[in-house]
């Protein structure tokens, strides 16, 4: 027999769960967020759950409508395009390389731009100066221009894309962490923690970083839309993904020619990216407002 409570204990969430039960809250918040969980679904497991290959054709059934068309096929939920390859499957494989490659361009640029960030603000000097105006003249640079910029000196293709788009945005992640880390180095909650000599290690990771939450997901949240954005603005124009290569954006470029005939080509991959833009900017806004209410708690 369990002993019975003699006081009651009253149980707050800390503020990072309050901070969730407030955007989960959100209807529009949380369909985004399923959203994003779906397609990252989709790009790790998409080549397996596809009916077909991604370049595999149907030479009978070339520009097939979906099947909710009166001449469409149950085989092809939404149709085929002008080679006679299942749109279905391609949209499917494509969310690795527009989705999934995008995110991990960005984790990667985030995780480089972050640490070079903290040792850089750590160290106040005329190296971080130096730093700070050479940074800023980069990030006045959109990050589409300076893509094209590398692409055009180590060539196009989709490997050299994905670096590029890497290499972009590190300096963006790594101006907006010496940025929101030197305006709290001069706060008294920070000065008065110095006083108390503690160390380097624990001023970062335990006073500073809950305090530059919002600003790194901010500039996450920005990164990430821009890098979906700009790998297949590369496809499109040709410098990115290479046909066959199920790229939204290449799929785009190549459906251009057939929108009249046959829309659907052209239409599935720009809804495909166009609800992608939105639920990464929807979620991203309603979690810095979500934080920015709980600091301002």
């Amino acid at each position: 027999m369990q002993p019975n409570d003699l006081y009651y204990e009253e149980r707050n969430p800390s503020p990072l769960q309050q901070a969730w039960l407030d955007f989960y809250a959100k209807p529009l918040a949380r369909a985004s967020l399923y959203t994003l969980c779906f397609l990252l679904f989709i790009a790790l497991f998409g080549s397996w759950l596809a009916p077909f290959g991604a370049n595999e054709q149907f030479s009978e059934l070339l520009s097939l409508p979906p099947a909710w068309s009166n001449h469409g096929d149950l085989r092809f939920l939404l149709g085929t395009d002008s080679l006679g390859r299942d749109m279905l499957s391609r949209i499917l494989h494509g969310a690795r390389f527009t989705f999934g490659l995008p995110l991990l361009m960005v984790c990667m640029a985030a995780l480089l731009g972050i640490s070079a960030g903290v040792m850089v603000a750590m160290n106040v000097g005329v190296a971080s100066s130096a730093v700070k105006h050479l940074l800023g003249v980069l990030f006045s640079i959109p990050s589409l221009l300076l893509a094209l910029i590398i692409i055009a000196v180590i060539g196009p293709g989709l490997p050299n894309a994905a670096l590029a788009i890497g290499l972009v945005f590190v300096p963006q992640f790594l101006l907006t962490t010496r940025n929101a880390i030197v305006e709290e180095l001069g706060k008294d909650y920070v000065i008065a923690s110095q006083l108390n000599g503690v160390s380097s290690r624990y001023l970062f990771v335990a006073v500073i970083l809950p305090n530059i939450v919002k600003p790194l997901v901010t500039q996450f949240t920005l990164a990430f839309s821009a890098a979906i954005l700009d790998i297949a603005a590369l496809g499109f124009l040709g410098l990115g993904a290479q046909a066959p290569v199920p790229e939204w954006g290449a799929m785009l470029a190549l459906s251009v020619e057939f929108a009249y005939n046959t829309p659907w080509v052209m239409a599935l991959p720009g809804l495909a990216l166009f609800i992608t833009l939105i639920s990464v900017n929807v979620m991203g806004e309603t979690l810095r407002s979500t934080l920015q209410a709980r600091m301002e708690h």
